[in-house]
């Protein structure tokens, strides 16, 4: 008797450990789980789930820990078949990097597409936001998106830089177009407003509505030399490249309306300060400038930020600036440290009269904000 009571228990044991995995497993799936539109062909992992927790399940039989770098790390938990899972907190709309590290190496997720940023390729996982699709494919007129190679005097070498041409370039020879000049940020080259940034499928959404001209958009590579960040080498080695080199090339072999009152450029995070020097410090040659995201104004790139001393006059003849300047544009995400430095320099700027539009978006440093600046500062481009 006392045997069979014992087996008894046994099995009833077994079934509620088994009830209990199967309650943890559903916890893991729920319903209405979707992979994320950034995984590679027929991937099932990363999952999103309808509250954006991401569940991450990867196959790493001998790996000793594992875990998901998001920003924040999360610890992977192997079952007996030697696949790492876990399920995160829920995550901010919008584009993050990602790593798997792997008893301490952090490498790219070979279930998610890769992306050049942090200084490396790595994965990326695409957060939706609801109610918001201003970046998403729709059935409207589409442009082009080139790969342009060409030869730099200021490198001494052969160069990559994109191109969008908006619909209908090619069909219309005649007509010309302005052109918006736009960077990426340090870590990151010429293929982030690309690709991350979905800078051809924005545009194709705002001409199609009219609510943005149609125009040309140029994203060239920022890493020009060694000099990076924000040091007046790297700027001047920035602004040598594209006023002897980008723009004279696009001028010379696209229809482009070439003058100031037709140039704009912008940039985020580090290429919002090379937009923020190269724009100012040459107002001949552009007539509006777009600042998202950049530590030039204190916190990231120094605290003791001096307007009029970067660009002389800025504060003390801001009316010769606002004549010049059809738009001067800033933003930055509500959660970057950012924030309060850039709210500060656009204050110094509207108290010495300097005509600025300024916009923030809920977010952190990241590809969501800068999508949302480059919609808002599109949309008031070459009006």
């Amino acid at each position: 008797m006392k045997t069979l009571a014992r087996l008894t228990k046994l099995i009833l044991a077994g079934f509620v450990s088994l009830f209990l995995m199967g309650v943890q497993c559903l916890a893991q799936e729920p319903a209405g789980s979707e992979p994320a539109s950034s995984n590679v062909l027929n991937a099932k992992y990363p999952k999103i789930t309808s509250d954006l927790k991401v569940i991450f399940k990867i196959k790493a039989p001998e790996a000793r820990s594992v875990q998901i770098d998001l920003g924040k790390k999360f610890d992977m938990i192997k079952d007996d078949q030697g696949t790492w899972s876990v399920t995160t907190d829920p995550q901010v709309p919008g584009f993050h990097y990602y790593s798997l590290v792997i008893d301490g190496v952090a490498v790219a997720d070979p279930a998610s597409e890769s992306f050049f940023g942090m200084g490396r390729m790595a994965s990326g996982i695409e957060i939706p936001e609801k109610g918001v699709d201003f970046y998403n494919i729709k059935d409207v007129p589409h442009g082009d998106i080139r790969l342009i190679q060409y030869f730099s005097n200021v490198t001494n070498s052969w160069r990559k830089m994109y191109l969008f041409t908006p619909p209908g370039y090619d069909s219309n020879i005649k007509k010309k177009y302005p052109v918006l000049y736009i960077q990426h940020g340090g870590g990151e080259d010429e293929r982030g407003w690309v690709t991350q940034g979905k800078t051809n499928i924005i545009l194709d959404n705002l001409i199609a509505e009219g609510k943005a001209k149609a125009m040309l958009v140029v994203i060239a590579n920022g890493n020009v030399t060694n000099a990076n960040g924000y040091n007046d080498k790297a700027m001047d080695d920035y602004a040598n490249e594209m006023i002897k080199n980008v723009i004279p090339f696009i001028e010379k072999n696209y229809r482009v309306i070439a003058d100031r009152e037709n140039r704009a450029i912008a940039g985020l995070s580090m290429g919002g300060g090379q937009a923020f020097y190269t724009g100012l410090r040459n107002t001949g040659t552009f007539s509006s400038i777009g600042v998202f995201s950049s530590g030039i104004f204190g916190g990231i790139a120094g605290a003791n930020f001096d307007a009029e001393k970067q660009i002389p006059g800025i504060l003390t003849k801001s009316d010769s600036f606002n004549k010049n300047l059809k738009l001067f544009y800033l933003s930055v995400g509500e959660q970057d440290p950012r924030f309060e430095y850039t709210k500060k320099a656009v204050t110094t700027f509207r108290e010495n009269h300097l005509k600025v539009t300024f916009s923030s978006f809920p977010g952190a440093h990241e590809w969501q904000t800068w999508r949302k600046s480059l919609h808002e500062f599109a949309s008031l481009l070459f009006k």
